[in-house]
């Protein structure tokens, strides 16, 4: 033996990942602190070495495409390693999926973002688990579909395999919208659905990425007689043979790695519709609007979790005569990527009640969520890959390889931000809001004016991002400052309102005041960063 190994950091496990102050306060703000025993249940699981190997497996063995039979036979089924089922299992039957919908007490939507958020153990899974989430409200307008379909979409059971929609005990579902040629630009698609004389539908076409394959149902858009249309599309036929969905490749991609996104091709598949014919976009439109709401919890948790892994790490890492959590640097960026995660946080529950009023009929809060949910689309997503690049630094070399798990985080930040509208989607997509329906404005400001007077730099900033709607003739090119002004003044007014002193008074002199620099560790020495890092910092054992 040529060494003793010592001055390495224990792993991060045996902790309550849901022991967080902002995400408990939060709970039981937005309505939903009866769902605090189910939160601190799934993350005490979150924090077992168990469930953490279950995420290491499912991205270390990705699913594999199975075209074809032993025989030649087309079977078109992906193959996933045990750890992505047993990850399905918890999330479904702790209804990370669409049970919020069945659930009548106030607040379900928040505590299911909650659970959300906690179970971070693997972002790939959580795909399906949030189109399943999405799906309901956009099938809802096909009432007769909605009731087929949407109590097995909400029921907590995990049921794995290529059946008859119907005659399984619940459902997963996906979403199948871009094609080759437009991307984003879903009104550029030619897939087609021609009618057929007992209502149903066959579609013709391609779609470039089709989230989860393994689904069971899919909502895609293709074009009517009468115009960019959505349907359902099962994956199996009543009949129990398999609908004509092609699964042409899997994508090899950056990250979300345990989940598979794949390449179809329809050939005369079948399809129900689901709304008016020409009404497509408008019809998945409330798909969208629901996984961008996931978007953001994603990136939100993402945050947490790079930032207590880096806190771990310092608190038990020592350099230069010294632990690295109590050298002045190491706590600023530490205080830092601490005050991002908080904001972060504090946002997304704010989102998830605003939904929930929604749901139950509260216009002033889906006009507020209607801009609120597109600026923290922008602004929280595009934050989580500069946040994840400065928490695995925090770990210096040991972060950088695979066995401490920051790489993968890494590799996962981006894709909040491409998911759903990358930035000027969603930066002219809240343009469009403010032009169409001015009451969005109207609500967003009156939020974050609730906190007029509790701090100078917050006014002056609402003041200003209020005076950058003037000048309409350079907004679209102005738009992407546009909206993180908005999301800056939406989570300082938050974070003044129901945050930390010490979280507030640091979020609002550097994000607002512009007393810090680029880059995360930053802060001035005028702040009280004790509290901010104490709170980051996991409480393991």
């Amino acid at each position: 033996m040529t060494h003793e190994v010592f001055n390495q950091v224990p792993p991060l496990a045996g902790h309550d990942v849901s022991d967080e102050a902002a995400l408990l306060d939060g709970l039981h703000r937005e309505g939903a602190g009866w769902a605090e025993a189910e939160v601190r249940e799934l993350g005490r699981l979150a924090g077992t070495e168990r469930a953490q190997e279950w995420g290491r497996l499912a991205n270390e063995h990705p699913p594999v495409l199975r075209t074809h039979d032993r025989c030649g036979h087309r079977i078109d089924e992906v193959e996933f390693h045990p750890a992505w089922h047993e990850l399905m299992t918890v999330a479904v039957t702790h209804g990370l999926h669409g049970s919020a919908w069945t659930d009548t007490r106030e607040g379900a939507h928040v505590a299911r973002a909650a659970k959300f958020y906690t179970w971070r153990v693997d972002a790939g899974h959580g795909c399906p688990v949030s189109m399943t989430y999405a799906a309901v409200p956009a099938l809802r307008q096909s009432p007769e579909l909605a009731a087929q379909y949407e109590p097995l979409l909400a029921r907590p059971e995990y049921d794995f395999g290529l059946r008859p929609p119907l005659t399984k005990t619940a459902l997963l579902a996906g979403m199948s919208m871009t094609e080759k040629q437009g991307g984003s630009d879903v009104r550029a698609n030619t897939t087609t659905a021609a009618p057929q004389p007992d209502g149903t539908y066959r579609l013709v076409g391609h779609k470039w990425f089709t989230s989860a394959p393994m689904c069971d149902v899919f909502l895609t858009l293709a074009q009517a007689p009468g115009g960019l249309t959505c349907f359902l599309v099962p994956r199996v036929l009543p009949d129990g043979g398999l609908n004509p969905l092609r699964l042409m490749r899997l994508k090899d991609k950056l990250g979300n790695r345990s989940n598979a996104s794949s390449e179809v091709e329809y050939d005369e598949a079948l399809a129900w519709r689901v709304g008016d014919e020409g009404r497509g976009v408008r019809t998945i439109i409330e798909m969208v609007n629901m996984t961008r709401l996931d978007c953001v919890i994603g990136a939100a948790s993402g945050m947490r979790l790079g930032v207590t892994t880096a806190a771990h790490h310092a608190a038990h890492r020592s350099a230069f005569g010294r632990p690295l959590i109590d050298q002045p640097l190491m706590r600023n960026v530490l205080a830092d990527l601490a005050i991002e995660s908080e904001a972060a946080t504090t946002t997304m529950l704010r989102l998830a009640g605003a939904t929930d009023r929604s749901v139950r009929g509260n216009e002033s809060e889906t006009a507020f969520k209607r801009l609120g949910l597109a600026v923290s689309k922008y602004w929280i997503c595009k934050r989580w890959p500069a946040h994840a690049a400065e928490a695995l630094e925090c770990l210096g070399g040991n972060g950088y390889v695979e066995e401490s798990g920051m790489p993968r985080l890494f590799r996962e930040s981006p894709l909040n931000s491409i998911w759903e509208g990358s930035g000027n989607v969603a930066a002219l997509d809240l343009l469009r809001a403010t032009l169409r329906e001015p009451q969005t404005l109207e609500a967003f400001f009156d939020e974050v004016t609730l906190a007029q007077g509790a701090d100078k730099r917050l006014d002056a900033a609402i003041k200003e991002t209020k005076e950058s709607f003037a000048d309409t003739s350079t907004i679209e090119y102005r738009a992407r400052r546009v909206a993180e002004n908005l999301a800056l003044v939406l989570q300082a007014s938050l974070l003044v309102r129901h945050g930390h002193p010490a979280v507030a008074d640091a979020f609002c002199a550097t994000r607002l005041a512009g007393d810090g620099g680029g880059a995360f560790g930053t802060l001035p020495p005028s702040l009280d960063v004790a509290p901010i890092i104490d709170r980051a910092t996991p409480k393991v054992g």
